[in-house]
């Protein structure tokens, strides 16, 4: 429907027209601004690094989640914790919250979040299982 009436203007606005006035418009240059130009060759490149640093944090939380998931003390504590922290806070609103980053690159964040959550559970039942055998034969 919208094509039928932008079709039906185009032919009013240049049946108006000479056909020398016809064929010269076909010659005339699309006035486009440099800023409008170059906005949308900035707004394209600008945003690609923002995505590859969201996607590098996101790893980087994933990686430290799960590596040091059997960690007792020290540094690998720290780091899981954080990043269990990072990941479970829903309210976040500051711009590389969990839930935003997860938002930027496409991903549902309650399903990333459980996925997560559910792989916790069940390899840290692996750990505590082999916990549990070291200590009972120590």
């Amino acid at each position: 429907m919208e094509w039928d009436g932008a079709g039906l203007e185009y032919k009013v606005a240049h049946s108006e027209l000479t056909t020398d006035e016809k064929v010269a418009s076909l010659f005339q240059p699309d006035t486009l601004l440099s800023a409008q130009y170059f906005g949308n060759l900035r707004r394209r490149t600008l945003s690609q690094p923002e995505m590859r640093l969201m996607l590098a944090i996101l790893e980087d939380a994933i990686h430290c989640f799960q590596d040091n998931l059997a960690a007792e003390s020290g540094k690998g504590k720290n780091l899981f914790d954080e990043a269990e922290e990072w990941i479970l806070d829903e309210g976040g609103d500051w711009i590389f919250s969990f839930g935003n980053v997860c938002e930027q690159l496409g991903f549902n964040p309650a399903y990333v979040r459980q996925g997560l959550l559910r792989w916790k559970r069940e390899h840290g039942r692996q750990h505590g299982k082999d916990w549990e055998g070291k200590r009972l034969a120590g």
